[in-house]
């Protein structure tokens, strides 16, 4: 087991700074902060994930929870923040510790002699939550009353929405069914415990406060419902207590009790890490591994898709991009397909998530996003598609599966043709220089894809270096692939094309007069000199556009002006338009999110690039400031994003696919 201890400060406010994350392998998840208060939306201990078009849902949000103790006095361990009166924690001083276990959050609570560990844990694939007490020491009795509050909303729905009320409560014995609005799930609610009792005593809780939503700029101010309260009883002979809720039938709700649940998952995830490449198995990379599972799944929400896979004898497996709010991205999942799935050894996974992707092509392109609630994807991505070639790459690195490239080689030969003679939304070869334009009114394509309204911030019209970067890649890497299959006939036009298009690459992006590349050249106002990351992939990708006697200038200017100990940022300082801070409403964040903002995933291609011109030579020192943030946001995740100066406060999504996967590639690369 790998524990990590979580140093606490005792203040509230940095108490409710930090957050954790258990996932269920389906999208859904429970996530909260570590002082109990939400702060978020999206923050509830059990977030299901249900067929389009429902989607993940929020159903319990929080408990209340009390210790009696043998002389009478009532503890209350919760903790909420009102409207007015502001964080209500009459518990925070009994909070002695929070750690992860193989990255699943636990509790201590010390009160007087006794000490009390509460643990969540998600069954893998169900839409069921376990918070599990256990007294540690003291002989108690300590008589725990638990108060569950419901919210009933879809999990990015305003905390402000109608909370769903009158809600149909259904008790049987020891169980209570709890039902909503008509399209919502049925809420099932089981205790575990010793002496254990349910009194229904419906409350509602009025005026509740999510700050983070506040200073996001969105409504704050919510209430919960609470159908009852459970009692059960914690001593020495009988020490543990469990609430189980879930939207699953009875049946699979009851299937494991507690501790069988415990040991399941631990078996799991002993399993991740065993299958791990031998660098990834122990310390922190080890860590990463773990942090890596919540981010494969099995989506829940697409069911024709899932029909049409396993009749073809396959499985469908996707990427979330972040939680709490992101779905399944085509980019993210192919830059993070390889920290994911492959140094993780999950080479199944990997395959199945490269399958599914290609059964969603459209006109040469995968999808962009997979929208929350939908059966249908969007296309309006310049680069997924190249990042796929990328993936597929990878995947054949790692497990030499001739099959599925064989699966695949229709599909990537379409692919080019479509970028040749042009697809959706201005994507197509120049044919002049063989180079990849794209760009249409009111879209975002590049992966710096900001838009608020009417304004895209970043549109990058035109040929953007990292997609013809990852164009010469996917050209070069067709070329081998059919030049294996069948032969150098068939392979000699990609070879002219690649050839045709690292020319025009060497002699319209390099800026000789300052040693770096362009971001953008026939762009809407001209060739744009603007100092961002994207030209570091000229240099990273397995077959680099760019000439090798150019390879340091860039790599060394990169370095020098857009690295941070947690990441690179999106534009250089001093550059037009540069943001320090990602803070405050949606046009404020997004006016920021590419104009200097740091990114914790492109750490991953510095790193690919610096080994290539700095073999041996301090690649480990960049990974540096990650291990520190690991318990510093998200206990156990890293974020999407940080601030582009000093401290670098993390922002945006608290737990990211690519940020976690390249730094654990990376983080292997320098040390395996």
């Amino acid at each position: 087991m790998i524990v990590r201890e979580v140093q606490l400060e005792r203040e509230l406010e940095a108490l409710l700074a930090h957050e954790w994350l258990v996932t269920n392998g389906l999208g859904g998840y429970a996530s909260g902060t570590v002082l109990g208060a939400p702060t978020r939306r999206y923050h509830g201990l059990l977030v299901a994930s249900h067929p389009a078009p429902l989607g993940r849902v929020l159903l319990l949000a929080q408990l209340t929870e009390t210790l009696r103790l043998p002389d009478g006095r009532l503890v209350d361990l919760s903790a909420r923040e009102r409207m007015k009166g502001g964080i209500v924690a009459p518990g925070a001083g009994y909070l002695d510790g929070f750690r992860l276990e193989d990255n699943l959050p636990v509790w201590r609570w010390r009160i007087e002699d006794h000490v009390v560990e509460r643990r969540i844990l998600m069954p893998h694939r169900q839409n069921t939550v376990h918070v599990g007490w256990r007294l540690i020491a003291g002989r108690g009795p300590l008589r725990l009353g638990l108060r569950p509050m419901l919210g009933f909303r879809g999990h990015d729905a305003p905390v402000s929405a109608p909370d769903g009320a009158p809600y149909s409560v259904r008790a049987v014995d020891d169980r209570i069914e709890i039902a909503g609005p008509p399209e919502m799930p049925v809420l099932r609610l089981f205790l575990h415990g010793a002496r254990k009792a349910l009194g229904l005593e419906p409350r509602l809780e009025r005026g509740l406060r999510y700050r983070v939503e506040e200073r996001r700029g969105y409504d704050h101010l919510g209430d919960l419902w609470s159908p009852g309260l459970f009692r059960a009883e914690l001593d020495a002979e009988t020490p543990e207590a469990t609430l189980v809720a879930s939207s699953e039938g009875w049946d699979v709700l009851m299937a494991l009790a507690p501790d069988e649940a415990r040991r399941a998952e631990a078996r799991r995830r002993a399993g991740l890490l065993s299958r791990a490449l031998p660098a990834a198995q122990t310390g922190f990379a080890a860590e990463l591994v773990l942090a890596a599972d919540a981010f494969v799944i099995a989506p829940a929400g697409r069911i024709e898709d899932q029909a049409r896979a396993r009749a073809a004898g396959d499985e469908m497996r996707t990427v979330i991009a972040g939680y709490p709010w992101f779905t399944d991205w085509g980019r993210d999942t192919m830059i993070a397909l390889e920290g994911l799935a492959l140094v993780t050894g999950r080479h199944d996974d990997a395959g199945h998530v490269l399958r599914t992707f290609a059964g969603a092509t459209r006109d040469g392109l995968i999808p962009n996003l997979f929208p929350e609630g939908e059966r249908e994807g969007l296309y309006h991505t310049a680069d997924a598609t190249l990042w796929f070639f990328h993936a597929v790459d990878r995947y054949l690195a790692a497990t030499g599966d001739r099959r599925t490239l064989a699966l695949l080689l229709p599909s990537l030969e379409e692919m080019v043709r479509r970028h040749i003679g042009g697809t959706r939304f201005g994507i197509g070869v120049d044919p002049r220089d063989g180079l990849l334009t794209q760009g249409a009114a009111g879209y975002q394509l590049t992966w710096m894809d900001a838009k608020v309204g009417n304004w895209v911030v970043t549109p990058r019209r035109g040929k953007a270096v990292e997609i013809n970067a990852l164009w010469y890649n996917a050209l070069r890497l067709l070329e081998g692939w059919l030049r294996q299959e069948r032969g150098d006939a068939a392979a000699r036009p990609l070879a002219e094309l690649a050839a045709r298009v690292h020319e025009s690459f060497n002699g319209r992006f390099w800026l000789e007069s300052a040693g770096h590349l362009l971001d953008v050249v026939d762009g809407e106002q001209g060739d744009d000199a603007s100092f961002r990351p994207n030209q570091i992939f000229a240099v990273s990708l397995r077959h680099p556009v760019l000439l090798p006697a150019r390879w340091r200038s860039v790599v060394d200017a990169v370095h020098a002006r857009l690295w941070t100990p947690v990441g690179l940022r999106s534009l250089a300082q001093g550059q037009p338009g540069y943001e320090a801070r990602y803070d405050g409403d949606l046009r404020a964040r997004d006016g920021a999110y590419h104009q200097g903002t740091v990114w914790a995933w492109l750490i991953g291609p510095l790193v690919d690039a610096w080994m290539r011109v700095h073999p041996g030579e301090g690649a480990a020192e960049l990974l540096a400031g990650f291990e520190a943030h690991f318990t510093d946001a998200c206990a156990g995740s890293v974020s999407e994003i940080f601030d582009a100066e000093e401290p670098y406060a993390p922002r945006g999504c608290f737990a990211q696919a690519w940020s976690v996967a390249e730094v654990l590639r990376a983080l292997v690369k320098v040390t395996g």
